[in-house]
């Protein structure tokens, strides 16, 4: 490991070449994150691997020294990662607990049961598409106009959240993740997340219906707790977030993939990959999550020949992992569908906190994959790959905005 802690850009970027050259040094590398705070990033396959099912890793911030001894501003960009209450910042009962109240609406059989919901929207949206092209000159923001408004739909849908909300929603979730975002902004929209999303739950009490937010708003599990407010709230900020802007990033990054390999298409049509290899090639080779906080370590831990501290906050490098040359061989760094993997990728995660949404995420996006290209073919990128502008943070991985010409 290089013994100069490498500084995470707050702006983001594309993460692939500084990621190279910290798996070159080593499976784990130091980090600074913005304000200062100093932290850890996993970025190896096979180190990520074992730090994400330790059992010595906790997900709940009592274990982060910096922010038990009062080190991390309100302000503080990442905040929201490590405080939030929800399934995502507990362990072992609490965790089970609230997992298991959200896990019945990610069941295999309701997933299933969505997809023809999910194949109507998507035809709606290659419709709105393809005036959204004929009113731009042939151009259309392919992210605004079909990758946003599928996953933020669906997830809305699930959650009983009505449409006037989406759009509010998915720019105050943008911003929660955001990592160069300042302290005033950072509190203010963490303040009006939490504002809608309690109005929200209001409604629901007061009107319940057949959706996840009813039936969280009423569960009690088998001890007979009641599911709290903060955790509530909590819960639906994590669904919200997690829900969308995920499969939104992978999406764009598949379509600005297959756009510039070209030659991958021609896989797909003569039957040497189907849409779902597309899917798991691109969560793999360009993960929508690049550096994903936080774990803490219950006690000194060695990972991969590294110590890390008891209590510091370290990143899931999900980006890095996926092109490991260690684990996904000297070309891990090509796109290529027919691959065969030779370890399964980590980017919805590992352990007890893999990602529940994975089922429905990987559905919409070869729902929406097919469709798109079946309908499109000659569908490609309006502006050069590297005029794109990168999103304005680490933590999610893609582009602001994908503007293509349907052909």
């Amino acid at each position: 490991m290089n013994d100069s802690p490498y500084r995470l850009d707050p702006a983001g970027g594309c993460p692939h070449a500084a990621n190279a050259r910290l798996l070159a040094q080593g499976a784990v590398a130091r980090v600074v994150l913005p304000g200062e705070v100093e932290g850890m990033a996993v970025l190896g396959h096979d180190a990520l691997r074992e730090f994400l099912s330790h059992s010595d890793v906790a997900k709940n911030a009592q274990h982060f020294t910096a922010l038990a001894e009062g080190r991390i501003p309100e302000g503080w960009p990442l905040r929201t990662f490590a405080t939030v209450q929800g399934m995502t910042t507990v362990d072992d009962a609490d965790h089970r607990r609230l997992r298991s109240l959200v896990s019945k609406a990610f069941t295999a059989r309701r997933v299933e049961e969505l997809r023809p919901r999910v194949e109507t929207v998507t035809a709606e949206l290659l419709d709105r598409l393809a005036e959204a092209a004929h009113a731009g000159d042939g151009v259309a923001d392919l992210r605004r106009h079909f990758a946003l408004p599928l996953p933020l739909g669906v997830i809305c849908e699930l959650l009983g959240v009505d449409e006037e909300y989406q759009d509010r929603l998915h720019h105050l979730s943008s911003q929660v993740v955001a990592t160069d975002i300042g302290p005033e902004q950072a509190l203010r929209a963490n303040r009006e997340l939490l504002e809608v999303l309690t109005a929200i739950a209001a409604d629901r009490a007061r009107r319940p219906g057949d959706d996840l937010t009813s039936a969280l708003i009423a569960a009690r599990d088998e001890g007979g707790d009641r599911l709290s407010q903060p955790e509530l709230i909590g819960t639906l900020v994590l669904m919200i977030i997690a829900g969308h802007e995920t499969t939104l990033n992978l999406v764009t990054n598949a379509v600005r993939a297959l756009c510039t390999h070209r030659e991958q298409l021609a896989h797909l049509a003569e039957g040497r990959a189907d849409w779902s290899d597309v899917v798991e090639e691109t969560l793999r080779w360009d993960s929508p999550v690049s550096y994903f906080p936080f774990r803490y370590p219950t006690r000194d831990l060695t990972v991969d020949g590294t110590p890390i501290p008891k209590g510091t906050p370290v990143l899931a490098g999900y980006s890095a992992a996926g092109r490991d040359p260690k684990v996904h061989g000297p070309d891990a760094d090509r796109f290529d569908i027919t691959r065969v993997p030779a370890a399964k990728h980590l980017s919805l995660g590992h352990g007890p906190h893999y990602c529940l949404g994975a089922p429905l995420a990987r559905m919409e996006a070869t729902i929406a994959l097919e469709a798109l290209f079946t309908r499109f073919p000659d569908l490609d990128l309006a502006v050069p790959q590297e005029e794109l502008t990168r999103h304005a943070s680490f933590v999610g991985n893609s582009v602001r905005t994908l503007p293509v010409r349907l052909g």
